[in-house]
């Protein structure tokens, strides 16, 4: 069995082997390992989408900024 993708970052490297050796062997240890890389996982995740939501967010001020402005020259066109 191979170890996760999300095991393989700079934070573990010197430690690879024991990481390797006590995942295959030790129950508990890869109980953490597999939280960590779904908690992992699912960071990406919602980082993802907060930056969606947040650039739409930004978006839809614009836009309202913009039409307010125009309904502001509209009506001050029609006096």
């Amino acid at each position: 069995m191979s170890l996760p993708d999300e095991l393989y970052n700079i934070k573990f490297a010197e430690h690879m082997e024991s990481l390797k050796i006590l995942y295959l062997v030790d129950p508990n240890f890869k109980v953490i390992c597999n939280e960590y890389c779904l908690s992992t996982t699912a960071t990406k995740k919602y980082k993802g989408k907060i930056e969606k939501y947040f650039n739409k967010k930004i978006e839809s001020e614009n836009l309202s900024k913009e039409l307010e402005e125009e309904i502001l020259i509209y009506l001050l066109r029609r006096k």
